[in-house]
């Protein structure tokens, strides 16, 4: 048998981040929260090409994802500056069971990030890299557990002045334990994919609020049980409020 699944995503990931002002071990403490909304289009066909059979299905749909709660921790130190990430994804968004499209996990997962980067505002190079683990619950509805997940994240990046940066950019992503549960009925499935590409940013003011504009793009390959494609990301970030008045 052949199989062939297209798969379309576009979602709009709404993130905030709030920092407490006081320092806590030596550092600045945050809490983000994530709300993803969109959806995905899938088409599918299953083929028997000896029998002359196949079958095939689509489904697409706009809803709410899982939303994503989480704790970061920093610390900076001249050019350095290093973060320890900490999210739960909370599984009480819209998931349909027996549907192909689905934008929630409808599962407790856990992710545990280390970041670092080095800026130097001089050279105007910006070197960054992240990694960590994502450790998964069981999907009630199909009684399916997916493994721990290891995912890594690198990024170089030229400043030209204050307003524009470009740079290359990639991310590893393998599953280092296989899936489980009696809906594994492929067996362990572990999954592999690994990405190339290009990040552009811009800086502007939109009355006296500063935004931050990028866009990456990346070419996926090596793919094993993982869709493979091209990845595209818009961030649009700015602060809501302003900072408090300095004493002096």
């Amino acid at each position: 048998m052949v199989g062939e699944v297209d798969a379309t995503l576009i979602g709009v990931f709404g993130t905030g981040l709030w920092v407490m002002p006081e320092e806590v071990q030596g550092g600045n403490l945050g809490f983000t929260a994530i709300v993803p909304f969109g959806g995905p289009d899938i088409d599918a066909t299953l083929s028997a090409p000896r029998a002359g059979r196949s079958a095939s299905a689509s489904d697409s749909i706009f809803t709410i994802g899982d939303p994503v709660v989480g704790v970061v921790l920093g610390w900076h130190e001249g050019d350095f500056h290093w973060t320890a990430n900490a999210s739960l994804n909370v599984p009480i968004g819209d998931y349909q069971k027996g549907e192909l499209a689905n934008l929630s996990f409808n599962r407790w997962a856990g992710d545990f990030t280390l970041a670092g980067t080095w800026f130097n505002p001089e050279a105007g190079f910006d070197l960054s890299g992240a990694a960590g683990f994502t450790l998964n619950g069981e999907n009630p509805a199909t009684d399916y557990r997916t493994g721990t997940e290891f995912h890594a994240e690198w990024a170089v990046t030229r400043h030209f002045g204050q307003e524009f940066s470009a740079g290359v950019a990639g991310y590893f992503y393998q599953q280092v334990t296989g899936d489980s549960g009696p809906g594994a009925s492929l067996g362990d499935f572990k999954g592999r994919i690994a990405a190339i590409g290009g990040t552009m940013g811009y800086n502007f003011k939109m009355a006296e609020t500063p935004v931050s504009l990028t866009l990456k793009i990346f070419q996926e390959f090596g793919a094993k049980n993982r869709p493979e494609g091209t990845a595209g990301f818009v961030t649009i970030a700015f602060p809501i409020g302003t900072p408090p008045a300095q004493v002096k």
